[in-house]
């Protein structure tokens, strides 16, 4: 594999401590030196190719935990290859991806189903999640060791919570002998009902049935609990509540193995926006629902003051004829991946909420540790992963020019400053910006 010389970018590697202006040579897939700016090609292995970094920052390769990329099953929906597009372009080098598909991924067979389509598409790296149960149906627990074989880097039954105290204890202690977290969809369905919206004055004002914060943070408490008590690690999923973020730093602070992760949706957005600029708009109902200010708010102290560990996207794309119905009947979710980082980088990073240190800890230095996959660093020998951001890129959010097969998005035609230059797995440029296409390579 011929080399590549990632030049004069300020490079930003959080696990070594680094912030500094550098040159990055990367040879056959791998991270081979890290060098001071401006000694040229001498001394590079034949064919190197060199790219102008300058103005532009390089971080470790992007990982989100969480996604729906929903083959087997729901092709019309996203397929493994269109959902990794999508990725790149948002700057995500690896993902890991929900088993709601169809069959449930709770067995060895659709978890290397979906590895060899990850292959075929050869983009981003893809870590399946396997279920906690047997068809997601919350009554026995599928072959955790089967599925840990075959590539399942965490356990989940992601879109609908652990269904009993029991089986999540148990979840917790086998999980626990692999060295696999359990991720939680926090939610007592006994509190949710048949709620589609945040339980609260927007909810109430047109005539949408609520679900409380409290159906999340009760959940969590048991879950926490849980984790104290068996020594598992678990993580919760795409955390709303501000009631929540407080069980989480109980929990903490009490040694419980327990991370949280928040999605960009819940620390920009509000349940304002059920009936504005659009009322009744199905591209903002997702599950865990937009909350109110406080809520928001409290998401964003949470990432500024270290209690959030990752930010992950929770990309659940639907086809346009399914969120083309009444507010009740569409299904929750919303894509992520190709908005995330301008999003962060608007809405945290230039206003000062977070420094861009602490945001590549949340997008790839945490993500890799919780999963125990490669990841998170530019150390000499580290898989190259690596991440170009161009921190004041102009970027028009265009659901149409979404890569992702779906385009239920709220972010339509937004305006936000800072994006994504290039993406480079195992040393292959796997996305370009045209921009930085046509100026740098």
């Amino acid at each position: 594999m011929a080399g590549l010389l990632i030049k004069g970018g300020r490079v930003i590697d959080p696990a070594s401590n680094t912030d500094a202006v550098m040159d990055l040579l990367i040879v056959d897939g791998r991270i081979a030196e890290r060098r001071p700016p401006g000694q040229g090609k001498g001394g590079l292995p034949a064919g190197t190719k060199v790219v102008d970094a300058a103005s532009h920052w390089v971080c470790p390769g992007l990982v989100d935990m969480h996604v729906h990329l929903r083959e087997p099953g729901q092709e019309h929906k996203e397929t493994v290859a269109t959902g990794t597009a999508a990725a790149v372009a948002g700057g995500f080098t690896a993902v890991a991806c929900m088993p709601n598909t169809s069959p449930v991924n709770d067995n060895a067979g659709v978890t290397g189903y979906i590895l060899r389509k990850a292959a075929d598409a050869g983009l981003a790296r893809v870590y399946p999640i396997g279920a906690v149960s047997r068809g997601q149906l919350g009554e026995q627990l599928a072959d955790i060791a089967e599925l840990r074989e075959a590539g399942c880097v965490a356990i989940t039954d992601d879109g609908r919570p652990v269904a009993t105290a029991l089986l999540m204890r148990r979840a917790l202690e086998y999980a626990g002998m692999f060295n696999m977290t359990v991720i939680e969809h926090c939610e007592d369905q006994t509190l949710k009902g048949d709620g589609v919206a945040h339980e609260g004055f927007q909810a109430s004002t047109l005539g949408l049935r609520g679900i409380p914060g409290a159906a999340e943070s009760i959940m969590a408490l048991r879950d926490i609990s849980l984790a104290e008590l068996t020594g598992g690690a678990v993580h919760i999923a795409h955390m709303s509540a501000r009631q929540s973020l407080d069980a989480v730093r109980y929990g903490k602070a009490r040694g419980a193995r327990v991370t949280c992760e928040v999605a960009p949706h819940h620390f920009v957005l509000t349940d304002e926006m059920l009936g504005a600029p659009v009322p009744y708009d199905t591209n903002v109902k997702m599950n865990p629902p937009l909350r109110d200010v406080a809520d928001r708010d409290a998401m964003l102290q949470g990432l500024a003051d270290g209690s959030v560990d990752v930010i992950a996207t929770d990309h659940a794309p639907h086809h346009y004829d399914e969120k083309q119905v009444e507010f009740d009947r569409a299904p929750f979710g919303i894509t992520g991946l190709e908005t995330a980082l301008s999003l962060c980088f608007d809405r945290l990073v230039h206003p000062g909420i977070v420094s861009m240190s602490r945001l590549i800890e949340l997008l790839a230095v945490n993500p890799a540790r919780i999963l125990g996959v490669p990841g998170g660093s530019l150390s000499a020998g580290a898989p190259a992963d690596i991440t170009i951001l161009a921190p004041d890129l102009s970027v028009t959010v265009s659901a149409a020019r979404m890569r992702s097969k779906s385009k239920n998005t709220p972010f339509d035609g937004w305006q936000l400053r800072g994006g994504v230059a290039a993406t480079i797995v195992d040393g292959r440029t796997v996305y370009l910006n045209d921009e930085f296409e046509s100026s740098r390579m």
